[in-house]
């Protein structure tokens, strides 16, 4: 029951915060409203924790699957926090042996909004901030979920926002504003997925467009599933898995069901000719630009299960390479205090944006060690792609 009460009182918290920061709630692009907001420290202890898994890395050298994994608002300063609260152990800190950095400036800014680092970590092309997969002068361009399709392999994005948003959207889609919300779900009607999770049906039915989108995709030999128990249920792909309206419920009352899509998804995609995957842990920087630490850990140890969950099946799989990265930091957060014995954490934000901090790059299976170094975000994404055969 404290559990219970402790979670609603976050949420109602955060949402409110959260809306008066950003006048149009439709929007996820939050860093246009951000403010200098200095308040005392965000406090926050473990409720509960959890063992990590413990995989020995691949001895073969063949890149069949590429699983992708980004941290949405995710820099080091929320990782450690969130390795303080689970006692000092993260499937992400504990199992990575080859780690890396990537500077995320966009063409326009210092500090990149979502489409920009996510165009330059899908495309190999830094762009413009609130730019969709395509070039400063509105060009598209080639995503490595289009390139691993070219080269015969199967594609998918798994996430735990609303599929329209800026890092889904920039793997699939292609647009010169974000904010383009009915365009960017269109697309994902002709993007080729073979697997599709998340949110998003506000975008999806009723359209003033007049299009129905889900007649659309079944046509085109989906199943279109709008639950967890639906989408466990089903056997072959292609899918599409949209289970709310918006984004999905936070982590606390997801029960497991971005692990579960996930472990779906490996299902569905595993196949002779490999596959590339994204999965994208994306409410981390929801909870930061609301300046709420107790949210954004559970978001950060909710996507550190979920690479619990990939590490096990790629290390019985063994030609499988995962990378675990953040398109950004959020909120400017310092760890300032806490108690690692009580897994307890004091936080300061120093704002609701975002900032331009280098981001730690972690990799793992065959061919991980070229991912050692200080490179931009587009090289990174330009490593990825030539692994793609």
């Amino acid at each position: 029951m404290k559990r219970i009460l402790f979670a609603a009182a976050l949420l109602v918290g955060g949402f409110v915060s959260a809306y008066a920061q950003n006048p149009d709630p439709d929007s996820r692009d939050k860093s246009r409203y951000a403010v200098n907001n200095f308040e005392n420290d965000d406090l926050y202890t473990a409720i509960q924790t959890y063992e990590p898994v413990s995989v020995a890395m691949p001895k073969g050298k063949k890149v069949k699957n590429i699983i992708f994994m980004i941290g949405d608002g995710m820099g080091l300063e929320q990782l450690s926090t969130a390795w303080v609260v689970n006692n000092r152990h993260l499937n992400i800190t504990d199992n990575f042996p080859y780690v890396g950095l990537q500077w995320t400036y966009s063409a326009s800014k210092l500090v990149t909004d979502s489409a920009a680092a996510g165009t330059a970590l899908a495309t190999g092309s830094k762009t413009n901030n609130g730019m969709i997969a395509t070039s400063p002068d509105g060009q598209p361009l080639e995503t490595l979920s289009e390139y691993a399709k070219s080269k015969g392999k199967k594609t998918g994005t798994s996430v735990v926002c609303r599929i329209c948003d800026a890092t889904p959207a920039v793997f699939s889609t292609h647009a010169p504003h974000r904010d383009s919300l009915y365009n960017i779900t269109a697309q994902f009607v002709d993007s080729k997925l073979d697997f599709l999770f998340g949110g998003g049906l506000r975008w999806w039915e009723n359209r003033p467009d007049g299009r129905d989108l889900t007649a659309e995709v079944e046509a085109k030999g989906y199943t279109f599933v709008k639950t967890v128990e639906e989408l466990n249920a089903v056997q072959n792909g292609p899918v599409i898995a949209l289970t709310s309206y918006m984004e999905l419920p936070a982590a606390l009352d997801r029960n497991g069901a971005h692990q579960a899509s996930v472990v779906k998804a490996l299902e569905i995609l595993d196949n002779k000719n490999g596959f590339f995957l994204m999965v994208e842990g994306s409410c981390i920087d929801d909870w930061c630009h609301a300046n709420k630490v107790g949210y954004a850990v559970e978001e950060i140890l909710d996507f550190d299960r979920t690479v619990g969950a990939v590490l096990e099946w790629a290390a019985k799989d063994g030609e499988t390479l995962v990378i675990v990265t953040a398109d950004h930091s959020t909120g400017a957060m310092t760890l300032q205090g806490g108690n690692v014995k009580e897994q307890s954490v004091a936080v300061n934000f120093s704002n609701t944006g975002h900032n331009g901090v280098a981001l730690p790059v972690y990799a793992w299976g065959p061919c991980a060690e070229q991912f050692v170094g200080i490179y931009e975000n587009a090289e990174l994404s330009q490593m990825i792609r030539k692994l793609i055969k």
